[in-house]
Formats: C-alpha cells, structure tokens, sequence
C-alpha cells in the first residue's frame, strides 16, 4: 500500500494540505495566555499562534463588533437628517429657523464622515 493510499480519509487529523506540525514549549501561565488571546480573537490556538508567528494581523473579535456598531449608527444619523431635510421641505420655518436646521444637516453629515473613516481605520 502506497503512503496516499494508507492516509486517513475524512474529517480528523491528516485531512488538511498542511503537513508540518511546530511545538512550542510553554508553561501553564503562558499557555493560557494564548489560549486567551486566541479566544478574544476568534481563532483557535493553532491559527492565532500561526497569524502570530508570520506576523499577519490579528483582528479582536472586539474590533469588528465595534465597526458593526459603527454602521448602525451612521445609518440612525443618515435616517436622522434625512427627517430633517423632509423637516425642511414640509414645514419650513415652523418649530426652528431653516438656518439652524441646515447648519444641524451639515453637522450631521460631517459626523458621518467622521464615523464613516473610524469604521475604516478599524476595520484595516
């Protein structure tokens, strides 16, 4: 029998094209140190240490629930001045000046550019 033909077939070890295996030689405090790291970023132990090791980025699970977060209040800010804007255009002059209603559009519109270009910061 040839060594493909004796190869486990299937889910388990011995399934994945990646063949080499590195240990790595750590105490109990460190071991659940990484163990934690890993688990903050949503990966497992072997995929955190091996992002860790080529020095790719390491993304917080935490990071990306925040620009979730971020989306969802740059959308409340878009529906907010979009009410505004119909403000303006049904009942001008009622309530408040036009003036301040637009000044309040424009600030509006310059915090949403403002999250918009933290939610790309974080997401990078």
């Amino acid at each position: 029998m040839s060594d493909e033909e004796q190869k486990p077939k299937g889910k388990g070890r011995g399934t994945r094209p990646r063949g080499q295996r590195i240990e790595v030689w750590v105490n109990n405090d460190e071991k659940a140190e990484l163990a934690d790291r890993a688990a903050q970023s949503g990966l497992s132990l072997s995929a955190y240490m091996k992002a860790a090791g080529l020095n790719a980025p390491i993304r917080a699970r935490a990071d990306l629930s925040a620009v979730a977060d971020l989306v969802r209040v740059n959308g409340d800010l878009g529906r907010v001045a979009g009410l505004l804007k119909l403000w303006l255009a049904e009942k001008r002059g009622q309530g408040a000046r036009p003036v301040d209603v637009e000044a309040m559009m424009k600030d509006f519109r310059a915090l949403q550019d403002e999250v918009r270009s933290i939610m790309i910061r974080v997401a990078r």
